[in-house]
């Protein structure tokens, strides 16, 4: 099932090879952490860092160390060709999927975080979840440093997907 879902999202956000790649790299490391058929051992809270290390060397040969204490991974993407959109495709797999309803976005500066907080916005022209169903009645709710004190308060009302 998360093949066609794979699939559906690929095609309705219109991702180029690389976009594709990364997010069939992402759904490898979560379907690689699988253990007896119970949730991703990648996407649960109490997880061995070190044992997760150690089972996606398999599926990704060159990781040789998270870097940190928590499961952390590098899709690296050429300048223009869409790190924004591939953030909404792996949004959109992640809740559709597995369930996952609230993702931070960290922005290196001013500029870029402005134009995130575009992107994300629904009726803008690059808005990143367009042609995702699960996203159309109910668009993720986007968080900034504006607007938390406003809605903080009522998250999960307006949509059971938040981003920060």
């Amino acid at each position: 099932m998360s093949d066609r879902i794979l699939n559906n999202i690929c095609g309705r956000l219109s991702l180029r090879p690389p976009q594709r790649e990364s997010l069939e790299a992402l759904k490898t490391a979560i379907d690689s952490t699988v253990v007896e058929n119970v949730l991703s051992e990648l996407l649960n809270h109490n997880h061995d860092v070190s044992s997760l290390l150690e089972i996606l060397k398999s599926p990704f040969p060159k990781l040789e160390d998270f870097e940190r204490e928590f499961p952390s991974m590098c899709f690296a993407l050429a300048t223009g060709v869409g790190k924004t959109r591939l953030m909404g495709a792996f949004i959109s797999y992640l809740h559709t999927v597995h369930g996952v309803n609230n993702f931070f976005v960290l922005a290196p500066n001013l500029t870029i975080y402005d134009k995130l907080i575009g992107d994300f916005t629904p009726n803008s022209p690059k808005y990143v979840f367009k042609g995702i169903a699960e996203f159309a009645a109910y668009p993720p709710e986007i968080i900034t440093g504006d607007n938390y004190e406003e809605r903080g308060g009522t998250l999960g009302m307006l949509s059971n997907v938040t981003v920060n």
